[in-house]
């Protein structure tokens, strides 16, 4: 009975994996082409059973998870492994793999939609808690995904040594910036129904809170 119930669960992990093929691609295109109706479903699709959540996607942690991993990959097959590997100073002695490595962005790249949840639960007032936090920050996820995986082709660019790709990776990276910023103060105006430059000072105000997190964060790896 328990050799069967390795296979059964074997079965649900090649399948759970396999299905990353499908839904990844599907999940990234909705998130790009419409990224309101995926942050809005986010916080839709935890109202229902737990199975049946995400049932055509992929939950928004996974596809942050999916998307960092994908850039890293690219990074492994353009420039090799990363120098914080190598680097044995400070934490960045505890990174010391890949799947480490992966772990660290993965924690980076959630400070900005954890943060920008509490800015909106704490806006609404409505008290900060499990429950009122898990929504926004999963809707955030998603947003969260492209941002990151432009800002990591943007720090990949600069690093290939041309004369031009340090100029056109710290574009990139702007770019990524004012993409991330505009529909995140549009996304609080809507929310707390507030003009769309009140949205734009919210939000400003919680990027600049994330950058200033991620530089207090940085001396501790070098």
């Amino acid at each position: 009975m328990n050799f069967m119930n390795l296979l059964k669960s074997l079965d649900d992990l090649l399948f759970e994996i396999m299905g990353w093929l499908v839904f990844y691609p599907i999940t990234f295109w909705r998130t790009i082409r419409h990224p309101w109706k995926m942050m809005d479903y986010a916080s839709r699709e935890l109202r229902a059973e737990e199975d049946k959540q995400y049932d055509d996607t992929l939950s928004p942690p996974l596809f942050l998870l999916l998307t960092l991993l994908l850039g890293h990959a690219v990074e492994l097959a353009l420039v090799g492994q990363s120098t914080l590997i190598a680097d044995k100073h400070g934490l960045a002695a505890l990174v010391s793999d890949d799947t480490s490595l992966l772990l660290l962005r993965l924690l980076i790249f959630s400070i900005f939609p954890m943060i920008m949840a509490l800015r909106l639960v704490r806006k609404m007032k409505g008290g900060v808690s499990r429950e009122t936090l898990r929504r926004p920050f999963y809707a955030q996820c998603y947003l969260a995904g492209p941002f990151a995986l432009l800002v990591g082709f943007g720090g990949l660019v600069s690093q290939l040594g041309w004369s031009w790709t340090h100029g056109a990776g710290l574009s990139l990276i702007a770019v990524a910036f004012l993409w991330y910023g505009g529909f995140q103060a549009r996304w609080f105006s809507r929310k707390l129904h507030v003009s769309i430059w009140r949205g734009f000072w919210i939000a400003s105000v919680g990027m600049i809170e994330c950058v200033v997190a991620i530089l207090l964060v940085a001396p501790l790896l070098s």
